[in-house]
């Protein structure tokens, strides 16, 4: 690999980097061995800016660009932000409505299985909302209990996209990118 700049990252498909070459693991390098390529990369990425500095640690991530894009928010070099696993929130959930159905007529059981809300008696047969509220009743659709209850288990979901794992190795030597 030549004709490389300084500090350039590929993609590779090998397990190695090839000589001259780096992963972009997050790695400390002392600056005393690496001038230039300290002169491009700075602190960006890490380390104490007297004695090491870091590379960019791309394991487990997308590379982006930086700055900002018409309608997005404003990226720093350097800047890592996303998550591999999410939990979403009800106010992030799309707006939906799950059906009720009901029978108007006396309800003869306290357990939804299998029944749909009715109205509320007494057991000497007057009306109230307090005690059995479930009726089976032809046509009615059979209703869940979860139906009217909180949904969801309130557990991460995955949030990665599909990938293929690659190596991104960054150029420990090369050309000195000039200034355009």
């Amino acid at each position: 690999m030549s004709d490389q700049f300084l500090a350039e990252i590929r993609l590779l498909a090998c397990n190695f980097p090839p000589k001259g070459w780096a992963f972009c693991n997050g790695q400390l390098l002392p600056i005393s061995q690496n001038t230039a390529l300290f002169s491009l990369l700075g602190t960006i990425y890490g380390g104490d800016g007297k004695v090491t500095f870091a590379l960019p640690n791309l394991q487990a991530s997308l590379a982006g660009f930086y700055g900002q894009g018409p309608g997005l928010s404003v990226r720093d070099i350097g800047e890592q932000t996303g998550a591999a696993s999410v939990t979403l929130l009800t106010s992030e959930m799309p707006g939906h409505v799950h059906a009720l159905q009901a029978a108007n007529t006396n309800a003869t059981a306290a357990d939804p299985g299998a029944n749909a809300l009715a109205r509320g008696r007494y057991s000497n047969g007057t009306q109230s909302g307090a005690v059995a509220f479930y009726q089976t009743v032809a046509p009615n659709v059979q209703m869940s209990p979860a139906v009217v209850g909180p949904q969801g288990s309130g557990q991460p979901h995955n949030n990665l996209m599909p990938y293929q794992a690659l190596n991104f190795c960054i150029a420990l030597q090369g050309i000195f990118p000039p200034r355009s």
